[in-house]
Parts: C-alpha cells; sequence; structure tokens
C-alpha cells in the first residue's frame, strides 16, 4: 500500500474517518449545509463553557506562577496543532483529529495532575474519578446549552475517539483493561455505554491514536520548555538523557554561543520534529502491513497502528522520567502541591457535609438524594472549577486558605 506522506497529502485515506459516513448524534439533528460533523463537532467543543474554562486550569504550574507558563488550554492548542499535522501527513480527517484534541482534556480538574488524584482519594468509596471519563461526561451532559438536549450532542466518531484515548477499555467478554482491569469502568462511562454503544473492546480509529500520541508529543515538550525557564534544571542536565543530548549537540553545533531562550527553543522545537517524525515513519509502516481498507480495519486491528517506534518509545520513557525526577518531584512544585490538594479535599468534604453550600444550580434537587449521588454532583462542581475559582471557593468557605504567591 501507497501512503502519501508530506504537505501535500491532502486527499483522505480510505482508512480515514469518512465525516459524510458517520454513525449519527445520539440526538438526530438536521445536517449542516456548510460544514461536515467533525467541523461541527469542533466547533461546538471551541464555543464550549468547558473548554474556556481550560485557560485558567494548571498544567503544572499554577495560575500565579507567570503568563509565559502552559495552561490547560495553551496545551490543547498545541495537541491540536501535533494532531492535524500527523492526520495530514497520513490523510486521516484532520477535523475528527482536531476535535479528539481539543476535547481530550474538558474533563481535568483545578490544579493539574494533584487535583485529579485529590479527587480520585474523594471519590474511590463513590468509584473513583477519572479525567477522561469526566471529558465524555462533560460533552454528554454537563454542558447544558442546547434547548433540545444535554451534552454536545457530538458526533458517535468523536465520543468513540474521547472515550478511548489510549487503547481499548474492556475485552471481548466486557471485562476492564488497563488501569481498570480487576474493577469497573467510572460511572460516567458505564452510564453513557448503556445509551450507545461505542465499541469498548476496539481501538478507537487512526484520527484517536493520533491526537493520543501527539499529547504524548506535547507534552514532554513543552514540560522541557516550562521546566528549564523555570529554572527546576538546567539546559547541561539534559546530557544525562540520549535522546535530548544529541539535540543539545546538534543545536550547539550548528549555533555555538546561542543565547539561551533561543537555545531552549532550538531544543524544543527539534524534539517534537524528530518525535512527529518518527510516529509518521512507524505508522506508514504498520498501515502498509495491515492494508486497511476502512477505519473498521484499523479498529480491528488489534493493536495501535500510530505511535512511537520502539527506539523512539524507549528515548519517550526516559523523558518522561527525567520529566519525573526534575519537574515532576522537584520540591517548589510538590510544595505547590501540597498546598493544592488540602484545597480540594477540603472543598469536597465541606460539600459532602453540608451540599447547600455550593451555590445554584448545583445545590438543587438533592433532596432525599442518596450519598453517591450527591458525591457525583459535589464531584462535577469541583472538577469544572479553574484553580482561581477553587481558591475562591475555598475563601468563602474557610479562614485558613493556602496563600500560592
Amino acid at each position: 500500500m501507497k501512503t502519501e506522506i508530506g504537505f501535500g497529502a491532502q486527499t483522505r485515506a480510505d482508512y480515514a474517518e469518512n465525516p459524510f459516513q458517520s454513525r449519527g448524534r445520539l440526538f438526530p439533528e438536521p445536517e449542516s449545509p456548510t460544514r461536515t460533523p467533525f467541523q461541527r463537532d469542533r466547533d461546538r467543543i471551541i464555543h464550549s463553557s468547558a473548554f474556556r474554562r481550560l485557560k485558567h486550569k494548571t498544567q503544572v504550574f499554577v495560575y500565579h506562577e507567570g503568563d509565559h507558563f502552559r495552561t490547560r488550554l495553551t496545551h490543547t492548542i498545541e495537541v491540536s496543532q501535533i494532531a492535524r499535522s500527523l492526520a495530514r501527513a497520513l490523510r486521516l480527517d484532520e477535523d475528527l483529529a482536531e476535535c479528539l484534541a481539543l476535547s481530550h482534556d474538558l474533563g481535568h480538574t483545578p490544579f493539574g495532575h494533584e487535583g485529579e488524584d485529590v479527587m480520585h482519594d474523594c471519590m474511590e468509596p463513590f468509584g473513583g474519578f477519572d479525567h477522561n471519563a469526566q471529558s465524555l461526561r462533560v460533552v454528554t451532559h454537563l454542558e447544558q446549552r442546547y434547548a433540545e438536549f444535554d451534552g454536545l450532542n457530538l458526533a458517535w466518531e468523536t465520543l468513540e475517539g474521547l472515550v478511548k484515548h489510549n487503547g481499548p477499555l474492556v475485552d471481548r467478554d466486557g471485562k476492564p483493561l488497563g488501569k481498570f482491569k480487576g474493577g469497573e469502568l467510572p460511572f460516567a462511562i458505564r452510564e453513557y455505554a448503556a445509551r450507545q454503544d461505542l465499541l469498548l473492546e476496539t481501538w478507537p480509529g487512526g484520527e484517536a491514536q493520533a491526537a493520543a500520541i501527539a499529547d504524548d508529543i506535547a507534552y514532554d515538550a513543552h514540560d522541557l520548555d516550562d521546566g528549564l525557564r523555570a529554572g527546576l534544571f538546567a539546559i547541561e542536565d539534559m546530557r544525562g538523557v540520549p535522546f535530548l543530548a544529541d539535540i543539545l549537540s546538534e543545536v550547539d553545533g550548528k549555533y555555538p554561543g546561542l543565547e539561551e531562550g533561543r537555545r531552549i527553543h532550538e531544543i524544543v522545537r527539534r524534539s517534537i520534529t524528530r518525535m512527529v517524525e518518527d510516529v509518521i515513519r512507524e505508522a506508514v509502516s504498520n498501515l502498509s502491513e495491515l492494508n486497511p481498507k476502512s477505519a473498521q480495519d484499523i479498529r480491528m486491528a488489534g493493536r495501535g497502528m500510530i505511535g512511537f517506534s520502539a527506539d523512539m518509545a524507549r528515548a519517550e520513557k526516559e523523558v518522561k522520567k527525567f520529566l519525573f525526577s526534575h519537574v515532576y518531584r522537584h520540591e517548589d512544585v510538590l510544595a505547590v502541591r501540597r498546598l493544592v490538594s488540602r484545597v480540594v479535599r477540603d472543598l469536597f468534604q465541606k460539600f459532602m457535609s453540608d451540599p447547600e453550600l455550593m451555590p445554584s444550580p448545583w445545590n438543587q434537587g438533592l433532596h432525599g438524594s442518596g450519598e453517591t449521588e450527591v458525591a457525583r454532583r459535589i464531584c462535577d462542581y469541583i472538577a469544572g472549577m479553574t484553580d482561581r475559582y477553587a481558591i475562591e471557593e475555598h475563601r468563602r468557605l474557610f479562614d485558613d486558605t493556602p496563600d500560592l504567591g
């Protein structure tokens, strides 16, 4: 199979999702005369309240630490750019890849992964918390803007790619896989799967796989960038990672004496380029071997088609290990994480003790509800908060709100 790669690749491949053959929406709607279903989904996501809130949600550094650090919104935009580049090169549907990139973090809590970890601990007696499942809940229930339905009523292909961000969720017998193995799927996924079959036992289409690997590439690159600019580690520290050391030598050899800001950018941009080009080469090889004739062939392949080569996967794992020790576990970052974890935990416990303390409409309709239903309402409320709003709510309810400044 010949797969066209590069700038001129504009014709949709047979294995790409075809927007004109979409499996449709849960609530049927007239088609748009000017947009495909996936273009329409992209627009609905961009205009959603949850998307706007990403501007004030932490990636690694909380909102007060500087305007030049990534937020969930800027991360999402960067993932979208990489996903579109991969989709274009591999002749996938660019609009669907963009949809999935733009929506993949809508369910994240305030304060990054620390907020998610604390929310999972708080919700553990009630089924736990998972940000991918919460993203599905946002677009199928919590966004309440339209007259005829809750959620955004996105196309089947968008929902399928969103929920199976990292691959199949269950085996052919319906037993959970991966991090859910031995337990059960998150409530939001189980609830929606009862209404619409998203083929949880298969891999997602190529567009979803492109968006997922784009997320990894963007994460690595911008956390290197932000970590360097925050002074958490020095450029020379990267020489201990062969992948980064090679890039650093290339930059220094071509631009000796380059000022630090430009040096950082050259390292980061080359990191992205190398990873993207590796994914394209590996995907072309996988697709040539499979020779898929439809998007369904991608789903039924039994393995991912779009991802890193074995060599790059090892290199990327080393980059992540470096970031874990030099950024995520840096004492400055951990000190803030300890403070914000208390904010999330305090809010959850306070609202569980008195749900009426939540503002309207979150505190409405809970009379006579069971503890699990109350907990889920509180979880939805807190998960939707921005960093700033979570701090404000804590100040409203407590006299000892941490000073993050």
